[in-house]
């Protein structure tokens, strides 16, 4: 691959992975999504008050959001970078939660396995876009 189609690589990546986080974020503040993703949280993490489960999906809402925007600003890019593999590997006890009760969380219960290889595939996608020119 040459450096030119190697860059434009990069920035289409990184574009793509901020739009995903950023259009999954503000999905975090409609209600019904917000109530299922709450309800995925798995009952020994679920606290009442400021670290009620709602709370916690709003808080990861806007995680995402100032992470996808701060992969695409070079100044807040690695450190948003840094942020977002950290919020993934945060938010992993709910959707292994959500994998093991399938039936209760439907579609959005990916199985465990197959969630846990996209994370880290997608956790070395975000460190590649976030470190990269």
């Amino acid at each position: 691959m040459t450096e030119v189609a190697l860059s434009v690589t990069v920035v289409v990546l990184r574009v793509a992975i901020a739009a995903v986080f950023v259009v999954m974020g503000v999905n975090h503040f409609v209600p019904k999504t917000a109530r299922g993703m709450a309800q995925m949280i798995p009952p020994a993490l679920r606290r009442d008050g400021l670290l009620s489960p709602l709370n916690l999906v709003y808080f990861t809402g806007i995680c995402e959001i100032l992470g996808g925007v701060g992969l695409l600003i070079p100044q807040t890019r690695l450190a948003a970078g840094i942020a977002l593999v950290v919020f993934l590997a945060a938010v992993f006890p709910a959707n292994a939660y959500a994998a093991a009760h399938r039936d209760r969380f439907g579609a959005v219960a990916i199985p465990f396995w197959p969630r846990l290889v996209a994370q880290i595939v997608l956790a070395a996608a975000i460190i590649w876009v976030a470190l990269a020119p």
